[in-house]
C-alpha cells in the first residue's frame, strides 16, 4: 500500500529528459503536489485509478490485455534478469521489503540456459592435479581413474 510520503527515486537520463517535456507542456505542479497530473478535466494529480483508465484506453485501441501491474511485472523482470543489477538494487527499486518477493522475478530463459550449457561442455576438462608427494595408487583408491 502506497503512502503520501516523498521518497527519492532512480531515474535514467532518458527517463529525465522524458519528464522535462512533460513539464515543459504543462507546466510545473505547486510544489506541494505529485508531478504527474491527469489530462483530462480539471487539473489534478494522476491517481492509480486514472492511469489503470489511461491502460486501459491504450489496450482497447491495441486490442490487448495488458494491465499497468503488468508493465510493472515486465519492468521487474527485465532488471532483475539484467546481470548488471544486484537482486538488493532491484528489490530498492521496485521498493519490495522481502528480497524473497524481488526473487520472483528471476527467470532462467531456454535461450540463456542453451548457450550456459553450450559454454559448459565446450571448456576443456580440467586436469586434476595433487600435490607433490602423494602416491599415484593411493591417489586412484581414494578418487577413481
Amino acid at each position: 500500500m502506497g503512502t503520501d510520503d516523498r521518497e527519492a527515486v532512480p531515474a535514467s537520463p532518458q527517463a529525465l529528459t522524458v519528464l522535462a517535456a512533460y513539464l515543459d507542456h504543462i507546466g510545473l505542479p505547486p510544489a506541494d503536489q505529485p508531478v504527474l497530473r491527469a489530462r483530462r478535466g480539471p487539473d489534478r494529480p494522476l491517481t492509480y485509478s486514472a492511469m489503470r483508465r489511461v491502460i486501459q484506453r491504450v489496450k482497447d485501441k491495441l486490442g490487448t490485455n495488458w494491465t499497468l501491474h503488468d508493465l510493472r511485472h515486465t519492468a521487474a523482470t527485465r532488471m532483475a534478469n539484467d546481470p548488471n543489477l544486484t537482486l538488493p538494487q532491484v528489490r530498492a527499486i521496485l521498493r519490495h521489503t522481502d528480497l524473497a518477493t524481488t526473487g520472483r522475478y528471476l527467470n532462467a530463459r531456454v535461450e540463456n540456459l542453451f548457450d550456459a550449457l553450450q559454454a559448459h561442455y565446450n571448456r576443456p576438462r580440467v586436469q586434476r592435479s595433487f600435490a607433490p608427494g602423494y602416491d599415484p595408487e593411493d591417489v586412484k583408491a581414494v578418487f577413481g581413474a
